[in-house]
């Protein structure tokens, strides 16, 4: 089976308009969360978000194209340039009809939908801005990135609420794998703000009102948070005869169903994806030093990724280092799986593993040698990342050093 692997990779989170402003963030620590700007934030109980901030977008955008293009739109461009850019690859150089371009998100054009809608319902509009459909269509980060990188292969979203970044990578691996294309564009974007997205994450109940505590016994919750990231994937041969560097292997994915709760997590599911990722990059559990949990800080999530991290690699578990770094980007949805999978490089290209921030107290019941405190400098093999989604969705990836 051809192997693949990552040879660029781009961000834009609330830690830093780039992957190298992002990843810098996380291993010093940093957090992106801050008080909620919105224009209707005095209504809202939200108080809180890891929000992308001082972002121009018509300074990577031009006047032409900008129109058409809402807020997750420009996040997944920006980002998949600097992917394209890092990887040194000239799309060019490669037949249009052997490139791919799969993006995850969970909401798609958010802000779009949501402006048009309130200027329809709320102020009487006899009609709304023309291009609406196209800012507001889920594929619309897809079809922006493929026009940037002359993709004519497949060129599609990828929806599955918080794991769909994890789901279109995989899909992108498949892809490479059954030699369909060449190179893939993929990853996750997200921009969610609104106010009645706001307002129904309020419903839920779920959220923090101080920060993001994952697997810390005082934690009350998830933090909502936005950006993207964007990787450009290669078959191995097509890398080599080009002469890139590879920043590792995407050697295995994994992804399966609970069939349950659409809200409550098993920890069966998201252990058989943990074992189905392992399986299919060949490793056994011992060969894992670190995972990047889906960790959100909920007091269900975190007891159950423990649980599953228990069940999938037995007494090895006690032995992997485990982070959240959900914990200084905020959940960013459907792009939570991208920008944590340029944390999980991080780790396996410089050695080092960026703590679980916000951490106060150990809860018995998450019972994982928890990062915290610091950054801790360690060989990392091979790695996973964690997606586990609403629906009971689960996609998790494998990483090792190419």
């Amino acid at each position: 089976m051809p192997r693949v692997v990552v040879t660029g990779m781009g961000a834009i989170s609330a830690l830093g308009h780039d992957a190298h402003a992002h990843w810098r963030a996380l291993l010093a620590g940093q957090s992106g969360i801050a008080a909620l700007d919105h224009p209707r934030a005095a209504e809202l109980r939200v108080k809180i978000a890891a929000q992308v901030r001082a972002f121009e977008p018509a300074r990577h955008v031009d006047d032409r194209t900008l129109p058409l293009l809402d807020r997750v739109s420009q996040f997944a461009l920006l980002a998949a340039r600097e992917a394209v850019t890092a990887a040194g690859w000239d799309p060019e150089t490669t037949p249009g009809p052997r490139i791919a371009v799969i993006i995850g998100t969970g909401i798609g054009g958010e802000t779009s939908r949501d402006d048009e809608c309130r200027k329809l319902y709320a102020e009487g509009a006899a009609r709304v801005h023309p291009f609406s459909i196209v800012r507001a269509m889920a594929s619309a980060p897809a079809s922006h990135v493929a026009s940037a990188c002359h993709a004519m292969g497949p060129v599609f979203a990828v929806t599955s609420a918080c794991a769909s970044s994890n789901h279109a990578i995989a899909q992108a691996v498949l892809l490479l794998r059954a030699g369909v294309v060449d190179v893939a564009v993929t990853g996750g974007a997200e921009a969610s703000m609104s106010y009645s997205v706001l307002r129904a994450w309020e419903a839920m109940r779920v959220l923090a009102d101080d920060t993001c505590r994952p697997f810390c016994a005082q934690r009350k919750g998830l933090v909502l948070g936005e950006g993207a990231g964007m990787f450009v994937l290669e078959s191995a041969t097509h890398a080599a005869a080009r002469g890139a560097t590879p920043l590792a292997e995407l050697a295995g994915i994994g992804m399966s169903s609970d069939a349950g709760d659409i809200v409550a997590p098993s920890a069966d599911g998201s252990a058989a994806a943990m074992r189905a990722a392992l399986a299919d990059a060949g490793m056994r559990p011992s060969d894992v030093d670190h995972i990047n949990a889906h960790g959100t800080g909920t007091v269900a999530n975190d007891v159950t990724e423990t649980r599953a991290i228990h069940d999938a690699f037995g007494t090895h578990a006690a032995r992997i280092a485990v982070t959240s770094t959900k914990s200084m980007h905020g959940h960013a949805l459907g792009a939570a799986g991208a920008l944590e999978l340029v944390a999980t490089l991080g780790a396996l290209r410089d050695g080092i593993v960026p703590p679980t921030a916000n951490f106060l107290d150990r809860d018995g019941a998450c019972d994982l040698d928890i990062v915290t405190g610091g950054a801790r400098r360690m060989a990392v093999r091979a790695a996973l990342s964690n997606s586990f989604a609403f629906g009971g969705l689960n996609a998790v990836l494998a990483v090792r050093r190419a």
